[in-house]
């Protein structure tokens, strides 16, 4: 059930309609048949996994605030085995397989195994994750209530592609819960209409792009060709997630619930560091808050904090998918992280100097991008090559094309530098939400497809 499909739009009136009419102790019964209603809509089945992960969670949090000691410490690496080792069956079984085989036989054609990925268990893991991690480390209080905990996971704005909600932000709204103001109703409509623009108008336009010439980038030479339709699906993600996000973001208001933000304009970023504090915002702190940080972080001279970064970022990239490609993109912006601390410290780049810097900075991570959309590593290698070596070629980014990605720029960088947007944003939020709607039926106007694209995040 997409966000942007008319089955989710009649889904949501319902259950929108349906949460204020009840009582308020019944919604919270409410949201989570809704939620798990929602996940099965996908693949029915996969939602006894979701519900034996969370009764795992749920009574081994119990466990840890009533002992003490070692009793302690096995309760939490029982929830670690049992999230990490689902995760790891289903997303990774076969990456592992296929790789020990190619070792030890050669040459011998690897099938396969039949085993499908639940819809958002990268997501739903890592959530439960942080909560009992939490717990052991006494930052976050033990929930009582399998009902409320289990909204806590399955809530279903976040589930299939995050952000990955917090438990302390999450149960701040929970037992604080207060009807949405007029003006958060009216942010919650401009969120979801904002996402929409991005995912129909901009990240479906692009991702035409970005497919065709992935799909054989051998039949497309050329250094322009390999860098516009890189830049392409670089363009495509950004607005595909943070279109994803910010539909959740205001979908999850509506319901009196807010989500963190996600992104902050992250191609406007001067350094590879700066990126990862913009981009995917949950997932980088979830990476330095349980993997970063728990590994030693900067604690231990600047060797260990070179080995700690590229031990985090190699992980992020095999979150993201179970390919040496993944690996590979992990490890190349571990080893940006790294070169950068070693160059420029921790300080952010201020002044003039950020124009050259952030040019260098949207290259560097869009051949990063290469890694994580091409089809194997071979095609990827090729691509990069191309880059660098290829004839001039032509550019793919023509048209219509160059005219979104020039306007996504202006709109970056008026909301960074400039007063343009401001106003606009500190205005009546009636006029903000009446020029969503205007920009939204503009844009299809001028960029209609028909197509139906899922959202990239969602593989994850």
């Amino acid at each position: 059930m997409l966000f942007t499909t008319f089955q989710f739009a009649i889904f949501l009136a319902v259950v929108l309609a349906l949460h204020y009419l009840l009582p308020h102790p019944a919604r919270r019964y409410l949201l989570l048949i809704s939620s798990l209603y929602f996940y099965m809509a996908w693949n029915p089945k996969f939602v006894i996994l979701i519900l034996l992960l969370i009764t795992i969670d749920f009574f081994a949090a119990k466990w840890i605030v009533s002992q003490k000691g070692a009793a302690r410490r096995m309760a939490l690496l029982l929830s670690l085995a049992a999230n990490i080792g689902l995760l790891g069956w289903f997303k990774y079984a076969n990456f592992f397989r296929e790789t020990w085989l190619a070792l030890t036989h050669p040459g011998v054609p690897v099938v396969p195994m039949d085993i499908i990925l639940p819809l958002g268990i990268s997501f739903h893991t890592f959530q439960s994750i942080s909560y009992v991690i939490d717990v052991y480390r006494g930052e976050q209080e033990v929930i009582k209530s399998y009902v409320d905990y289990s909204l806590f996971v399955a809530f279903f704005p976040q589930l299939v592609a995050g952000p990955i909600v917090r438990a302390k932000e999450f149960f701040h709204d929970y037992f604080n819960w207060a009807p949405p103001t007029a003006e958060e109703w009216q942010r919650g409509i401009y969120f979801i209409l904002t996402g929409f623009i991005k995912k129909l108008i901009f990240a479906d336009r692009f991702s035409m792009v970005a497919d065709a010439y992935f799909a054989n980038p051998q039949a497309m030479p050329g250094a322009l060709q390999a860098w516009s339709g890189t830049v392409s699906f670089g363009i495509q993600i950004f607005f595909d997630f943070s279109g994803y996000t910010d539909i959740a973001i205001g979908v999850a208001l509506l319901f009196g619930y807010h989500f963190p933000e996600n992104f902050r304009r992250p191609y406007l970023a001067a350094t590879v560091t700066e990126f990862w504090r913009r981009w995917h915002v949950t997932l980088s702190s979830w990476l330095r808050d349980y993997i970063y940080i728990s590994l030693g972080g900067n604690r231990s001279g600047s060797i260990r904090t070179w080995a700690n970064l590229m031990a985090t970022m190699l992980l992020g990239g095999l979150w993201h998918g179970a390919s040496w490609n993944f690996v590979i993109w992990g490890g190349f912006h571990g080893a940006a992280l790294a070169v950068e601390r070693g160059i420029f410290g921790r300080g952010e780049r201020r002044g003039i100097v950020r124009i050259p810097l952030t040019v260098v900075t949207f290259l560097v991570v869009n051949i990063g991008w290469v890694f994580f959309r091409a089809k194997g590593l071979p095609a990827a290698l090729f691509v990069v090559k191309q880059m660098f070596t290829g004839d001039t070629g032509k550019n793919l980014l023509t048209g219509a094309n160059l005219n979104l990605a020039l306007l996504a720029l202006a709109i970056a960088l008026a909301e960074e530098y400039g007063q343009a947007l401001s106003k606009l944003a500190k205005g009546p939020v009636w006029a903000r939400t009446v020029a969503a709607v205007v920009a939204l039926l503009a844009l299809e106007l001028f960029t209609a497809s028909d197509l139906a694209i899922p959202f990239v995040y969602f593989q994850f």
